[in-house]
C-alpha cells in the first residue's frame, strides 16, 4: 500500500465534554506531528474527534500508543477512521456563522482556520471556491460552536491582515428559502395547457392554499413567467386569480408552478374561467374570474332588464338598454301615447353584452312588438310588465 493511500486519520471517541482541540493535539503529538484535530460535538452525545497526521508511520504508532489510555478520567477509544465520504457529518445549523471576505488568493482552509482559533472551538472552516478551476473566489467562512467566541472573533478580526491584505468579517447571512419543490404528481407539458383554452384566455387559477394567502405572495410566485394585469385573492375558499397579459405567458405559469409547494402546502394550478371566453362553461361548483367589459359610452340605461317580445318571433329576451345621443327627443314624446312596432323582423346581434338582439338596429326600426295592453310576460318564472316608449309614426 503506498504512502498516498495508507490512512492517516485516527478516530478517538469516549472523549469528556471538556475536552479541546489543543488537549488532543498536545497528547497525540507526542507520538508524531499532527496535521489537524476536529472535535464534533452534537447535542446529548459525548464529543469525538479526527486526528489527521502527516504520515502513516505516525498515525499507526499513535493507534498502538493511545488506544484506551485515560484523558480526563476517561478510557478514550482509538481507531483508524473511515473514508471521509463515510464520516458522520456535524450539524453545524445552531452554530455561529461568521462571513470572511477580501481574503488573498494564496489562503488556505488551515490558515484560515489558524487564524481564528485563538478565539474559540471552530465546529466549521472553509474557503468557497470556483468548482470549475478550484480557485479561491475571495471568501470564507467560519463557524464556532459558542455564540460569545464568534462574535469576539468577528469584531477583532474585522479589518486585520490575513496574507497579503485586510479581511472583512460579519455575521454570514442564512442561505435562501429554497424554491418550492415539486411533489409527486403527473408533470404537465406546455402544448397540453395551451389547448385547454381559448386564444384569449390569460387567467390562471390557484388553488391549495388554506394559509398565507396573499396578493404579494401570488405576484411573487408568479411574477416571473410575464406580466401580472391583476390578481384576485379569495382568502377564505384558499385559492386566488391570476391574469396575465397574454395566454402563453398564462400556460407558463400553469406549467412551472402546478404542484409545487409554497408555504408546505401543495399547490394546484390550471385555467381560470372567464366570462368572454367561449370555449369555458361556468357552474357553481367552478371557481371563475369574469372578464370585465367597457360600457357604451351613452349616458342612459336602464336596470333591472325588462322582458321583451321581438317582432313575429314569439321569442323573449331580458335584456338592458341604451339610448345613443338624441333619446331624449323620443321619450319626450310619451305623452302623446302613439305606440309603433319596428319595421320588420330584422333582428341582429347585440354589441354589448347587456344589450339584445335587435338592439343595434337603426332608431326609426326600434320598438316593441306588442300592443298596449297586453297582459304580463313571464321570464325565468317572474312576472315583468311589457313596457313600450310611445314614439311618432308617420302611417
Amino acid at each position: 500500500m503506498g504512502e498516498e493511500t495508507s490512512p492517516k486519520t485516527l478516530y478517538v471517541g469516549n472523549l469528556e465534554p471538556s475536552v479541546t482541540e489543543d488537549l488532543i493535539i498536545a497528547l497525540f503529538g507526542q507520538i508524531g506531528p499532527c496535521k489537524s484535530c476536529k472535535i464534533i460535538r452534537e447535542p446529548g452525545q459525548d464529543p469525538y474527534c479526527f486526528v489527521e497526521f502527516y504520515d502513516h508511520q505516525s498515525a499507526a504508532a499513535a493507534l498502538a500508543a493511545m488506544n484506551k489510555r485515560m484523558c480526563l478520567g476517561r478510557e478514550m477509544k482509538v481507531n483508524w477512521a473511515t473514508s471521509p465520504s463515510n464520516q458522520p457529518k456535524q450539524d453545524t445549523s445552531k452554530h455561529y456563522h461568521i462571513f470572511v471576505g477580501d481574503l488573498s488568493p494564496d489562503i488556505e482552509t488551515h490558515l484560515l482556520r489558524d487564524a481564528f482559533k485563538v478565539f474559540g472551538e471552530i465546529s466549521d472552516c472553509k474557503i468557497i471556491r470556483d468548482p470549475q478551476t478550484l480557485k479561491s473566489k475571495g471568501y470564507g467562512f467560519v463557524s464556532f460552536v459558542n455564540k460569545v467566541d464568534a462574535e469576539n472573533a468577528m469584531n477583532n478580526m474585522n479589518g486585520q491582515w490575513l496574507g497579503s491584505r485586510p479581511i472583512r468579517t460579519n455575521w454570514a447571512t442564512r442561505k435562501p428559502p429554497a424554491p418550492p419543490t415539486r411533489e409527486n404528481i403527473k408533470q404537465l407539458s406546455y402544448d397540453e395547457v395551451y389547448n385547454q383554452a381559448s386564444p384569449t384566455n390569460c387567467t390562471v387559477y390557484c388553488g391549495g392554499l388554506s394559509s398565507g394567502l396573499a396578493e404579494e405572495l401570488m405576484r411573487k410566485i408568479f411574477g416571473s413567467y410575464g406580466n401580472i394585469k391583476e390578481v384576485r385573492v379569495f382568502k377564505d375558499k384558499g385559492y386566488a386569480f391570476i391574469r396575465f397579459d397574454s395566454k402563453e405567458s398564462a400556460a407558463n405559469a400553469i406549467v412551472g408552478v402546478n404542484g409545487t409547494t409554497v408555504n408546505d402546502q401543495t399547490v394546484k394550478c390550471s385555467w381560470g374561467k372567464e366570462s368572454n371566453d367561449p370555449s369555458q362553461t361556468s357552474s357553481a361548483s367552478s371557481p371563475q374570474m369574469v372578464g370585465t367589459h367597457s360600457p357604451p359610452a351613452q349616458p342612459y340605461s336602464t336596470s333591472p332588464a325588462t322582458t321583451y317580445a321581438a317582432n313575429g318571433s314569439g321569442q323573449y329576451y331580458n335584456m338592458g338598454y341604451y339610448y345613443p345621443s338624441g333619446a331624449g327627443a323620443y321619450q319626450g314624446m310619451a305623452a302623446q301615447n302613439s305606440y309603433i312596432q319596428a319595421g320588420g323582423a330584422q333582428w341582429t346581434p347585440a354589441a354589448y353584452n347587456y344589450q339584445a338582439y335587435g338592439m343595434n338596429m337603426p332608431m326609426q326600426q326600434w320598438g316593441v312588438g306588442m300592443q298596449p295592453g297586453s297582459q304580463q310576460q313571464q321570464f325565468n318564472g317572474q312576472q315583468q310588465s311589457m313596457m313600450g316608449y310611445p314614439m311618432q309614426h308617420d302611417q
